[in-house]
């Protein structure tokens, strides 16, 4: 997510694909959440809405076939966290499942439009959300040199069976889940599904751009469906293999 966190763990967006079965480290950052708070311009979505403009600053996408039970969201998208929108709506796409984006748009600044996920209250989000029994929310997080993935949320059944393919797979998990990318708040819009669990995957930018054409996480780029890497299908191919078990 676009906002400042210690170490390493500067939130922003963009994606890239773990290369090694070696673990990443876990920084410390007990204090990631009250961070996360503090670095909000919005507290809410309707106080976004009340300063930004949609269409021009940011939209919203969504997507709900007959009888989706599942929900691919990325409530960070566009360009908030570069490369979400696009690994949430293809996995979606794939498995017929439901979709729904908030993208930044703007040329620059798109920070701004970052509202964290406990606090993240849209009403079309919430709305899809509560016509299904799993989610999948797609997060970046800034780190240029680990290639890795966060996976958390309350699904714990969901996160063994991805955390187990993504390393088999080729791609790192982290061992540990920093408390603030966690995804274990039942406020979190990643668990307001109908089972109130769901999972949560923090992608950091250095994984990101392995899933797009030279590593390219700009506007232009990752929405070319034609720059999309092996990478980009072998990873979403797991989580939805993890999904349909």
């Amino acid at each position: 997510m676009a906002v400042l966190l210690p170490s390493v763990l500067t939130r922003a967006g963009v994606a890239v694909i773990a290369g090694g079965l070696a673990l990443a480290p876990a920084p410390a950052s007990a204090s990631a959440s009250a961070q996360h708070r503090a670095a909000d311009t919005y507290p809410n979505y309707a106080e976004l809405a009340a300063h930004e403009t949609e269409g021009t600053d940011y939209r919203r996408v969504k997507r709900f076939p007959q009888g989706a039970t599942v929900a691919h969201i990325a409530i960070h998208g566009g360009s908030i966290e570069a490369g979400t929108s696009q690994l949430a709506d293809y996995s979606a796409q794939a498995s017929q499942a439901a979709f729904y984006a908030f993208e930044g748009i703007k040329p620059t600044g798109n920070g701004t439009l970052h509202i964290t996920a406990s606090r993240f209250d849209e009403p079309r989000a919430l709305a899809l959300l509560a016509k299904v029994d799993r989610t999948v929310s797609w997060h970046g997080y800034s780190d240029s040199t680990e290639a890795s993935t966060y996976v958390g949320g309350r699904d714990t059944a969901l996160v063994e069976r991805v955390t187990a393919g993504l390393r088999a797979a080729g791609f790192t998990v982290a061992r540990e889940v920093p408390d603030g990318l966690d995804g274990s708040s039942p406020d979190n819009i990643a668990n307001k599904n109908r089972r109130g669990k769901g999972l949560q995957l923090e992608i950091s930018s250095a994984q990101r751009k392995r899933f797009f054409a030279d590593g390219d996480l700009t506007r232009s780029s990752i929405e070319n469906p034609a720059n999309r890497t092996k990478a980009f299908y072998a990873y979403t191919a797991v989580i939805n293999k993890a999904l349909s078990d």
